[in-house]
C-alpha cells in the first residue's frame, strides 16, 4: 500500500491576512487586539469559508492577539478547523519563512488556512499563484488589505510547495 505522503491529492491553501487591529502605538505589537471593524470582518471571512464549503484540517496561526482573534471570530462566523497550530514562525514572516511553516504540514491534511500578517501573506499569495491575468489575480497584486483572503488550489505535497505551484481560485476582502 502506498504511503499517504506519496499521494498527490488535491489540496486547498487559504491565506488570510489578520483583520483590522487597534493602532500600533497603543500597545506592544504582539498584544494588539482586533478593532470593532476587525471582529465584524473576521466573522465575514468565516461566513465566506462556510459559503465556499471550506473546512480546514489545520489552521496555521501567528501567536499575535490579532491573528488569534481573527481565527476566533472567523470560527464564530462558522469556519471549521480540525486542528490549530499557533506557530511563532508565522509572526512577521517573509515568504520563505511561511513556506517553511507550510512544508511542515502533515501530508494527510487536505485544507490548510494560514492566518498571518502583511507583507508576508500578500507576498506569499502572489508568489504561489500561477501567473495569470484574471481580475482576481490583478487585484491580488495591487492591494491586500486586512481580512484579505486568497484561496489556492494545488496538487503538490505540502513539503514540496514552491513558487507558481498553485492555481488562484479566489481572492476576496470579506467585510462585516
Amino acid at each position: 500500500m502506498a504511503d499517504p505522503s506519496d499521494l498527490l491529492i488535491d489540496r486547498t491553501l487559504v491565506l488570510l491576512r489578520h483583520a483590522k487591529a487597534v493602532p500600533p502605538e497603543t500597545m506592544p505589537d504582539l498584544e494588539r487586539p482586533l478593532a470593532d471593524r476587525g471582529r465584524a470582518d473576521a466573522k465575514a471571512a468565516g461566513r465566506y469559508l462556510v459559503a465556499q464549503g471550506i473546512e480546514a484540517d489545520l489552521v496555521l496561526c501567528s501567536p499575535s492577539v490579532r491573528t488569534r482573534e481573527t481565527w476566533q471570530y472567523a470560527a464564530e462566523g462558522g469556519a471549521i478547523a480540525t486542528d490549530i497550530w499557533y506557530d511563532r514562525r508565522v509572526y512577521n514572516a517573509d515568504t520563505d519563512e511561511l513556506l517553511d511553516v507550510i512544508h511542515d504540514v502533515p501530508a494527510h491534511a487536505r485544507t490548510v488556512v494560514l492566518v498571518g500578517h502583511a507583507p508576508g501573506v500578500p507576498w506569499l499569495a502572489d508568489e504561489l499563484a500561477l501567473d495569470g491575468t484574471s481580475p482576481a489575480r490583478t487585484e491580488l497584486t495591487q492591494k491586500y488589505p486586512t481580512s484579505g483572503l486568497t484561496v489556492l488550489h494545488l496538487t503538490t505535497r505540502w513539503s514540496d510547495l514552491a513558487a507558481d505551484d498553485a492555481d488562484l481560485v479566489d481572492y476576496v476582502i470579506p467585510r462585516g
